[in-house]
């Protein structure tokens, strides 16, 4: 499904995106807002230009989905979706907790995702039915005895909405809240693939925020679901949950439930 030419463009790309991001890191560019009020700069632009000139150059049959270009059709039943800085707000801030997002679907579904951090030079890549690598080496998600000792992580409140924020306090409330996480983004994941955290919950995702993520945390061990705990996919609702351990779904998913 994944040929070795897919595999070796997604890298291509996430190459592209670091090298028009950072010269920018901590420099002088133009930013502004979208019509959502989030923020855009130009460092997005040029990475998803760059990105989405290699796919076109060499899958011209694949769909393009990006955050900042909009959708592109295709002829075949592969796109290619992409987020040049997941974080931008990071980016803004000086913070290299943000990354670029590459995933390849097949008939809505993830099968290979890339996170891309451009300033510290970390890469994680999955690929369905293969191991997550980083950096070109395996790594794998921890697994939790119980919940209660779990660590969890998501970007900020501020995206929940209040029914959404409760349910989540609730989840924290039943982890090792000492050590909860704020702020991260798509950085989280990747810190989840690797041993890091346990649990990651999110809400109001679009696709370009999670469809990369799937393949990296899934090809570590770990589940991803929404909050109903069914997979993700292009028709997912934004809701996003992570665990490195995939014996405490159930967990989380009665929590969520039951608030």
């Amino acid at each position: 499904m994944i040929s070795d030419s897919d595999i070796a463009l997604a890298h291509r790309c996430a190459d592209a995106a670091r090298d028009a991001i950072r010269p920018l890191f901590r420099g002088e560019y133009d930013s502004d807002s979208k019509a959502d009020a989030s923020p855009v700069t130009e460092a997005d632009r040029a990475a998803e230009a760059a990105m989405r000139k290699l796919i076109e150059a060499e899958c011209s049959a694949d769909g393009i989905h990006g955050e900042e270009f909009g959708v592109k059709d295709g002829a075949s039943a592969r796109q290619w979706v992409l987020d040049p800085i997941d974080g931008t707000t990071a980016f803004l801030a000086g913070r290299p907790i943000f990354g670029t997002l590459i995933a390849l679907l097949v008939d809505g579904f993830p099968v290979m995702g890339v996170i891309d951090q451009p300033i510290l030079g970390e890469r994680w890549i999955g690929i369905a039915g293969q191991g997550t690598r980083f950096n070109g080496k395996a790594v794998k998600a921890r697994l939790c005895p119980e919940l209660g000792k779990a660590t969890i992580a998501t970007t900020g409140p501020h995206y929940f909405s209040v029914e959404q924020g409760d349910r989540f306090m609730a989840l924290a409330g039943q982890t090792d809240h000492r050590r909860m996480v704020m702020g991260g983004d798509c950085y989280n994941y990747g810190c989840l693939a690797s041993g890091q955290l346990d649990i990651v919950a999110e809400a109001g995702l679009k696709l370009h925020d999670y469809a990369a993520l799937v393949p990296v945390v899934e090809g570590a061990g770990g589940v991803m679901s929404d909050w109903g705990g069914e997979p993700l996919h292009a028709e997912s609702d934004g809701t996003v949950l992570a665990l490195g351990d995939p014996a405490r779904l159930e967990d989380v998913l009665d929590v969520l439930a039951n608030d």
